[in-house]
C-alpha cells in the first residue's frame, strides 16, 4: 500500500497512565458502548478536548480507521 505523499509514517507515542479502578471502569463501559478499545477511547476522549479548547495541534494524523483494512486492487 502507498503512502499518500506529504504524510509521515505513523508513529504512535506509549503513555503509562495511572486511573482509580472505578474510573477506568467506567471508561471501560464507554468503550464498549462505542465499539471502541479503552486507549482509542482514551484518544477520541483527548482529541475532542483539544479541538473544543482550540487546541488542535495542526500535524496530527488522523485516528486510525477501525476494522479490516480496505483489499489492495
Amino acid at each position: 500500500m502507498a503512502q499518500k505523499e506529504g504524510r509521515r509514517p505513523q508513529e504512535r507515542k506509549s503513555v503509562l497512565l495511572r486511573l482509580d479502578p472505578a474510573v477506568h471502569a467506567a471508561l471501560q463501559r464507554w468503550a464498549a458502548d462505542d465499539l471502541r478499545s479503552v486507549n482509542a477511547q482514551v484518544e477520541m476522549i483527548i482529541r475532542d478536548a483539544l479541538r473544543e479548547a482550540g487546541r488542535s495541534p495542526k500535524g496530527a494524523n488522523p485516528i486510525p480507521r477501525r476494522g479490516r483494512p480496505p483489499k489492495e486492487t
